[in-house]
């Protein structure tokens, strides 16, 4: 069965995508840490990061780049996090979180409950400055 994170790529169920290209997709958490978490997964369903291919794993990490660029541009924050986790969602997805202190990106801590018009208001920020 397909991922929740193909299922967004193949556009069977909605997500607020903030970059795309033939290989990669970024869009933001829906259970976020901190406004503007954002979610960067490899088009290709793979569960864990060490088992991609070499270019697949450097691209995902150049494209994720991009991405946390847009992420501070637009943001109010000290920088963008990184973390990689990989036990919730059996697929490949590298964390973009906006950080102030340390304990925006505490993963016990409870989520973020945003509405949508604000998750799509800040997909809109973010997908107006990505440089691909």
């Amino acid at each position: 069965m397909a991922s929740i994170f193909t299922k967004i790529i193949n556009r069977e169920i909605p997500g607020h995508i903030v970059a795309e290209d033939d290989h990669y997709i970024a869009f933001l958490d829906i259970m976020p840490l901190v406004k503007g978490h954002v979610l960067v997964v490899p088009k290709q369903e793979v569960d864990y990061i060490f088992d991609l291919e070499d270019d697949v794993l450097s691209g995902l990490n150049i494209f994720a780049k991009k991405v946390a660029k847009a992420i501070d541009k637009t943001i109010k924050c000290t920088r963008v996090g990184v973390a990689v986790i990989g036990l919730e969602v059996p697929h490949v997805h590298v964390h973009l979180v906006p950080l102030n202190t340390m304990d925006d990106i505490n993963f016990t801590r409870p989520k973020l409950k945003l509405e949508n018009e604000e998750m799509a208001e800040i997909a809109k920020k973010i997908k107006g400055v990505v440089e691909l």
